[in-house]
């Protein structure tokens, strides 16, 4: 059976047209209606079950806004009245596209979650998690989390939605898609999300779009370049040059500039050996290799895998030189290996083992 509600824009932001502010909204009652037997219908005519406005500062509903800043907006739980309705923070920002301001989607898409009675979420994944992190809405996807929350209270749709689950980092199914150190800390790149590992305060989840908000997710290979103290992030045929927080001007680059040939769709995984300042770059079952120092891909590459790294495998997830080793990264195994006796050295070890498991 389905759940048929109204819904009405009373007050638009002028931040926005109204006809972005109306696909934003539209957007955001469907991530609901994908997921549960509900059904939004627009009304201008008349009071809707969810009535959405955009109020500054006190709006006479007992939770004035704070200004620029703090809350984005505000949801009442379904009800009588002013139950259901949703308010936005005027003083904010609302854009309809990128990182910049708020994103009136996302935050739409969260409320929306309230007026239909979901509380917030201790899921970090998850849309009804308390805070606010920027996600392309061209490719969003709810949260298992949320689909089950949202089915408990209205069903289950005719055709079945399955949702990204948030990685936990001592499952044992956990696989990384990139691994680089940064500045004496290490970061395990997977999805939309990266762990930060810090020998002093542990193990964090972190979201890639809270950092940096114009990077996509799925990063497929990373490495801190030493010579000048950045680190180069890699997805398709494209990289980016990070200054800690903050992307370097001119990026994203094409991975040719760099030297390889336009039969390479990918780097799989890349590593810098910070004594002779050449960085390894993992493509199949071959390597290239480049020279930091003269700014070229050196001569007489690509090379087998499996003539210079006997034992590690092919189809290299991560890679990362620590400590004279470098250490590959294969779905659950990490492998240790030697460059001065060329070979492997067991044990093989399960790969969220380094995120303290």
């Amino acid at each position: 059976c389905t759940s048929q509600m109204e819904r009405h824009i009373q007050i638009y932001t002028p931040d926005m047209h109204e006809f972005y502010v109306e696909k934003a909204i539209e957007a955001a009652f469907k991530v609901w209606s994908r997921a549960a037997p509900l059904e939004f219908k627009r009304v201008t005519d008349k009071v809707a079950d969810i009535e959405l406005s955009f109020q500054r500062g006190d709006h006479y509903d007992n939770s004035p806004f704070d200004g620029p800043g703090g809350t984005l907006a505000h949801a009442f739980q379904p009800g009588s009245n002013i139950g259901g309705d949703v308010h936005f923070d005027e003083d904010e920002t609302w854009t309809a596209g990128g990182p910049q301001g708020h994103n009136l989607f996302i935050v739409a898409a969260h409320e929306i979650g309230h007026a239909l009675g979901l509380s917030h979420s201790t899921d970090q994944g998850a849309l009804m998690y308390p805070s606010y992190t920027y996600s392309d809405p061209r490719t969003f996807q709810l949260n298992q989390d949320d689909i089950d929350g949202i089915q408990t209270l209205y069903g289950k749709p005719d055709i079945p939605v399955k949702g990204p689950k948030t990685p936990e980092a001592c499952a044992p199914s956990t696989t990384f898609d990139a691994v680089t150190t940064l500045r004496g800390e290490m970061l395990f790149f997977k999805g939309r999300y990266f762990w930060r590992k810090h020998f002093q305060s542990g193990v964090q989840l972190e979201f890639i779009g809270t950092f940096w908000p114009e990077l996509p997710s799925g990063i497929q290979a990373a490495y801190e370049n030493y010579e000048t103290d950045n680190f180069l992030v890699f997805k398709g045929n494209k990289y980016w040059a990070l200054n800690g927080y903050t992307i370097e001007s001119g990026y994203p680059k094409s991975i040719y500039q760099l030297g390889f040939p336009n039969t390479v769709k990918r780097i799989d995984a890349a590593f810098s050996d910070p004594e002779s300042g050449k960085t390894y770059f993992f493509v199949n079952e071959k390597y290239w290799r480049y020279d930091e120092i003269r700014q070229s891909m050196e001569t007489g590459y690509p090379r087998l895998i499996a003539q210079d790294f006997k034992g590690v495998g092919k189809k290299i997830d991560a890679a990362i030189q620590q400590n004279g080793y470098i250490y590959f990264f294969r779905g659950r195994r990490v492998t240790q290996f030697d460059p001065r006796r060329k070979s492997v050295v067991p044990p093989i070890q399960k790969s969220n083992s380094w995120l303290n498991c």
